[in-house]
């Protein structure tokens, strides 16, 4: 296969994808396994790790071969909108809501569980509308994001902290590439002549941005007004 130019933008789009919601994860994994003793905590780790690797590779190995189910696109689309709006209006310290840490290592790995099976289907589901499938993208965004689960909540933390800016920058990528997921599904397609769906694709890709970014700000902004009235 050749490295062509739109594959390799396709592949920068993963790897920045990848930074921004592999973060969580392993992140989760870190708070759930913070108040295990000390001998079991890395095994936790260890263990936190594997489940959301594993978790990552069955959704991407499902999406590749359910991807054109009518109407998965779509739904896939509006849950990646919905984690757009969520990375502009969640702060670092949001993150941990709803994560009870745990002293017993089956209950901190169920935690890690739990929680990782939203969030690696978030991430499944990004890669795959970026791929648009091409299964070598697929797997690399794979590959990618497996070390940035293990080994890369405090550097992504510290990027994301440092330049915030690429988190909306990041959500807007998402809106960008779910509305070109929905516009590709069988549903539309089957239906819909192609050349008004490539007529209508970029007014609807630039909306969607615009109402995306200008909903999470508008939510963000009352968020700190209310934050501030009941200080």
């Amino acid at each position: 296969m050749t490295f062509d130019m739109a594959f390799l933008i396709s592949l920068s789009q993963i790897m920045w994808i990848n930074i921004l919601l592999s973060g969580d994860n392993a992140l989760i994994i870190a708070l759930a396994c913070r108040d295990l003793p000390p001998q079991q905590k890395r095994m936790g780790m260890i263990l936190g790790a594997g489940a959301a690797v594993g978790l990552r590779i069955l959704f991407t190995f499902l999406l590749a071969y359910l991807l054109d189910t009518p109407m998965l696109r779509l739904i896939g689309g509006l849950l990646l909108f919905w984690v757009s709006v969520k990375l502009i209006i969640d702060d670092a310290d949001s993150h941990s809501s709803g994560i009870v840490s745990s002293d017993r290592l089956f209950q901190a790995v169920r935690t890690i569980a739990i929680a990782d099976i939203v969030m690696s289907l978030d991430n499944v589901l990004a890669i795959a509308a970026i791929s648009k499938d091409n299964m070598i993208l697929m797997m690399i965004g794979l590959v990618i994001s497996i070390p940035l689960i293990v080994a890369g909540s405090g550097v992504v933390m510290y990027i994301l902290n440092r330049f915030p800016l690429l988190v909306w920058a990041g959500a807007g990528l998402l809106v960008w590439v779910a509305a070109s997921m929905m516009l590709a599904d069988p549903v539309l397609t089957d239906y819909v002549d192609q050349s008004l769906i490539k007529t209508i694709h970029l007014p609807i890709n630039v909306a969607g941005v615009l109402f995306v970014l200008g909903i999470g700000y508008l939510i963000k902004h009352q968020r700190k007004k209310n934050a501030t009235e009941t200080a």
